[in-house]
């Protein structure tokens, strides 16, 4: 169990809470080299992973309907490693060859790297935020504009990174490739826990789906991504932990200096 020191309001004292039980809206890392278990196993920590949601790609035959032809774009926007999965799997199904010229613009490096799966990485353009934000990838699109972009989506509709190629007057298209369902999070939510942890607007939506009228009280919260913080404040709860930021570029790093008292 970790100890936290913590002001609730501005000009009041640090409280001291208890960090025990941690949810993690996502599914178990596969393998036990995760960071995940060094944080469980250096602070005495009880780590529970259970998806929120879960993500079904749409077909090639949806797909069509959105009259979308890859070749006739220059670069490609993916935000997540969903987005990568899907659009080359829906190149696969429809026998489209992904130009060697195609530009790719990453969120962050992880998920840059995660491009090797696909393509010769060394031989193609890819580009990505440093620090891993959204604000970091617009900047680098920015000085892109003349590129004509795929953007990979959910169902769900515009972003934050349609948001700025519609208000730089940057020629793109919304692809959606994927949607996003709720898990059941009946059973996992009788148990009580210190600190839940989201990674997507998507996840704390399925917690008001579940529960309407779920109240916080002193369950702590953190966010990864700023979409996901925002969704976290729309739904009145109080955010304690925001990642990733400049000394904390991971969720796990996030949490070590939360527990920390930092």
């Amino acid at each position: 169990m970790a100890k936290v020191a913590r002001s609730p309001k501005k000009g009041t004292e640090k409280k001291e809470v208890k960090v025990s039980r941690i949810l993690i809206t996502q599914p178990r890392p596969e393998t036990d080299k995760s960071p995940y278990f060094d944080l469980a196993k250096k602070y005495n920590l009880q780590l529970d992973f259970h998806p929120f949601i879960r993500v079904e790609g749409i077909s090639g035959k949806e797909f069509r309907k959105q009259r979308i032809n890859i070749p006739d774009f220059t670069a490609i926007i993916f935000t997540s490693r969903y987005a990568v999965d899907h659009f080359f799997r829906i190149c696969e199904e429809l026998k489209v060859k992904v130009s060697q010229d195609m530009k790719y613009f990453c969120v962050a490096e992880a998920v840059a790297l995660y491009l090797q799966k696909f393509i010769l990485y060394r031989k193609r353009k890819v580009f990505f935020s440093a620090d891993g934000s959204m604000g970091g990838l617009k900047e680098i699109i920015t000085k892109h504009k003349n590129e004509k972009y795929i953007l990979p989506v959910s169902d769900n509709g515009k972003n934050d990174i349609a948001l700025h190629l519609a208000k730089q007057n940057i020629e793109y298209a919304d692809a959606t490739l994927y949607r996003m369902v709720s898990n059941d999070i009946k059973d996992v939510m009788k148990d009580g826990y210190d600190l839940i942890v989201f990674f997507s607007p998507f996840s704390v939506r399925t917690l008001f789906d579940h529960d309407p009228k779920f109240k916080q009280n002193g369950t702590m919260i953190g966010a990864f991504g700023p979409t996901t913080s925002k969704a976290v404040e729309d739904n009145g709860m109080r955010l304690d932990i925001k990642a990733p930021a400049p000394n904390a570029p991971s969720m796990v790093s996030a949490l070590e200096l939360f527990i920390n008292g930092k």
